[in-house]
């Protein structure tokens, strides 16, 4: 993955991120498919639609609340759960495995979100095996200490 990502990318590296997600795709801000982890075209187009749609009934419902549209949609199904989340540029949608954690799912598309529009990169974890192979030094010694809170 280069240093910046790119719409072209995010939607695969959602499905880097998180090994429950099945398949990814990313819309622009006028519902059009970005990015897909699908290789079918046809089926990439028939979840953004389902994406689409979506987000349309989600406002839809919430249209007479005195709150900002909803920007994480949630769907659990028997075969697993389809989760979306959106900024005024992108949607992002993914189809997660039945036992996925949601917190975790939702957390990555609003990373990937956020990379995407120029937020920081994420930073990926390394195996026990890949950090015992790689050299010590004072880089790596200071990505192992503890992670800043999250939240305001």
């Amino acid at each position: 993955m280069p240093d910046t990502l790119t719409p072209e990318h995010a939607a695969e590296r959602l499905r880097e991120l998180s090994a429950d997600v099945r398949t990814a795709v990313l819309l622009d801000a006028a519902g059009s498919l970005t990015s897909a982890t699908d290789a079918d075209r046809r089926r990439a187009e028939k979840l953004a639609d389902l994406a689409r749609r979506l987000f349309e009934e989600v406002d839809r419902a919430t249209r007479d609340w005195e709150a900002e549209p909803p920007e994480q949609v949630e769907v659990q199904v028997p075969g697993g759960a389809v989760f979306a989340s959106r900024t005024p540029r992108w949607t992002l949608a993914a189809v997660a495995k039945r036992g996925a954690l949601s917190s975790l799912i939702l957390y990555d598309l609003h990373a990937v979100l956020g990379e995407l529009e120029g937020g920081p990169p994420i930073r990926r974890s390394e195996s026990v095996e890949e950090r015992a192979a790689a050299p010590a030094t004072e880089e790596r010694a200071a990505e192992e200490l503890p992670m800043p809170e999250l939240g305001g």
